[in-house]
């Protein structure tokens, strides 16, 4: 596992253990009731869900940009950064299908069912609050990862480094030989 991934799979623990604890005990602190709880946290957990449905899948499409600007540079790149961009394509993916179930599963009409006995609130309430952290920290890693990718894109299509460990042997000769017919012909 490379270090862009592993970053990401901290960065994404990490923040959701922050974001389920700390809500878990502003809910213990509170005093309200369950339902009361859960009525108060839908609509944010529900904007969280649209939130992470509309920027993954945002995600998705400009990762198609990115794979152009993969392709398109003079450097060949190893297969390890297209592995890393189909890591990120299956993680983001799973994220917006994470989201949708979430988003549904959450706008069923459990307040106004009669037969739903009342300790099932409490439960129904910290099952929300750990899919909304989960959401969050899953978010964040996808952005990790991500940003991890980009900056290795930067470096090698855009500043021109020759010598990052994603340009495979052939493509840096490629790349200098190219460059030598460029000084030749300005020359």
């Amino acid at each position: 596992m490379n270090t862009i991934v592993k970053r990401a799979i901290v960065g994404g623990i990490v923040s959701t253990i922050v974001m389920g604890s700390g809500t878990f005990i502003l809910g213990q602190i509170s005093g309200y009731k369950a339902l009361e709880l859960l009525r108060n946290s839908m609509s944010g957990i529900n904007m969280l869900c649209n939130t992470v449905i509309l920027g993954s899948t945002t995600i998705l499409a400009l990762m198609l940009t990115l794979l152009g600007l993969s392709r398109s540079s003079e450097s060949r790149l190893t297969d390890r950064h297209y592995k890393d961009v189909l890591m990120i394509a299956k993680a983001d993916t799973i994220l917006i299908v994470a989201a949708v179930i979430t988003f549904l599963m959450l706008n069923l009409p459990i307040r106004e069912s009669e037969e739903v006995v009342r300790s099932w609130y409490q439960s129904i309430y910290y099952i929300s609050l750990g899919m909304a952290a989960l959401l969050g920290g899953g978010f964040i890693a996808v952005v990790m990862m991500l940003y991890g990718t980009i900056t290795n894109v930067i470096l090698i299509v855009g500043l021109n480094i020759k010598d990052h460990p994603l340009i495979s042997s052939e493509g840096a000769e490629e790349a200098k030989e190219q460059e030598k017919k460029n000084k030749a012909e300005s020359d």
